[in-house]
């Protein structure tokens, strides 16, 4: 972890802290079991800590802060994606959803819907892509 990463998870006060770095943990470990992701690049955006696929390019931006409203942890993706959407059509009533883009995870998450959701994130634009060469080739 960068000093500039390092400082941001040491700003957040306990148990706040620990919650976001089992989050980073639980991101880092979903990026190493998911095919075709690759290792993630660890960096701030807009302030977060952000994950990028910049080596595989698989997937879009994974954010991780504080949900403004609760202060409860939260993930954010591009709000241009249709992500929300299919994390509130998949788990309707497994986490707290902020508009198009974040997930308010709450005290106790559900760890199984919360690996898919960021599996999801970090392969978006490779699902993209096969979704569209698999509509080419049906023309």
């Amino acid at each position: 972890m960068n000093q500039t990463v390092a400082a941001v998870f040491d700003g957040y006060p306990e148990p706040l802290h620990e919650q976001l770095l089992a989050l980073r943990q639980l991101i880092q470990d979903t990026a190493a079991a998911t095919d075709g992701v690759g290792p993630l690049e660890e960096t701030l955006k807009w302030g977060q800590v952000s994950y990028l696929t910049s080596q595989s390019g698989s997937g879009t931006t994974v954010r991780i802060g504080t949900d403004k409203a609760t202060g409860q942890p939260a993930i954010y993706v591009n709000c241009q994606t249709d992500l929300l959407s299919r994390y509130r059509t998949l788990y309707p009533d497994a986490f707290r959803y902020d508009g198009n883009r974040g997930v308010v995870l709450g005290a106790a998450p559900d760890e199984a819907a919360l690996r898919h959701v960021v599996a999801l994130a970090l392969t978006y634009h490779a699902q993209k892509k096969a979704t569209l060469s698999a509509g080419s080739r049906d023309h």
